[in-house]
């Protein structure tokens, strides 16, 4: 008799669970993020900031598409790690980076390789919000701007893009709603497909 397979599982180890550190949301038209107290993520976004709509206008990171034509916001969300950020300011000779200025949403920890997760990840909270993760966050001139104006340095709007290639965290798309706030531990799912063969 054949044995009865088990459902396919995803790793939740201990180095699988990341803690968020901090929460921020972008107003208006500025270019960095304000810390607040918790994020409310629901289908268009974060509730609040300027960031969270259904659409949102073709831009230099979608040249398939025509510069301004409107496309789905597949970018509700963007999360940063503390541990990249670090790497990111000790190769661009800062004494530190801090997600507000590069408009994060969320700021976690303990997560290694967070930029380098595949796209179709999940990070689930534990009001049950889920991210799903839909691309690295590839980086532009315009976090480099805002960093070259906090430092004094104009070289930053053409070396940050070049130098945080890999290190800008990720994007992704609001699965389901709910609250996310500091100090929330967070289960990170990888897709099945990015995970060692199991044996039967």
């Amino acid at each position: 008799m054949q044995a009865a397979l088990l459902p396919r599982t995803h790793r939740t180890a201990r180095r699988c669970i990341g803690r968020v550190a901090s929460v921020f949301l972008a107003y208006g038209r500025e270019s960095t993020a304000r810390e607040v107290r918790h994020v409310d993520l629901t289908w268009v976004g974060v509730r609040g900031d300027r960031h969270a709509s259904a659409q949102r206008l073709a831009d230099a990171r979608t040249p398939w598409h025509s510069k301004g034509c409107q496309i789905a916001n597949t970018r509700h969300v963007s999360i940063v790690s503390l541990e990249e950020c670090a790497e990111l300011a000790a190769l661009l000779g800062l004494p530190t980076i801090t997600p507000d200025l590069l408009s994060a949403n969320i700021a976690c920890t303990a997560v290694a390789g967070l930029s380098s997760l595949p796209p179709s990840s999940r990070l689930q909270f534990p009001s049950g919000a889920t991210i799903y993760v839909t691309d690295p966050n590839e980086p532009c001139r315009k976090a480099g701007r805002v960093l070259a104006k906090a430092n004094n340095r104009s070289d930053l709007e053409f070396t940050f893009p070049r130098i945080a290639c890999g290190r800008r965290g990720v994007v992704g798309i609001v699965e389901r709603q709910g609250l996310v706030q500091a100090g929330d531990e967070f289960r990170v799912l990888r897709p099945a497909l990015a995970e060692p063969a199991q044996r039967p």
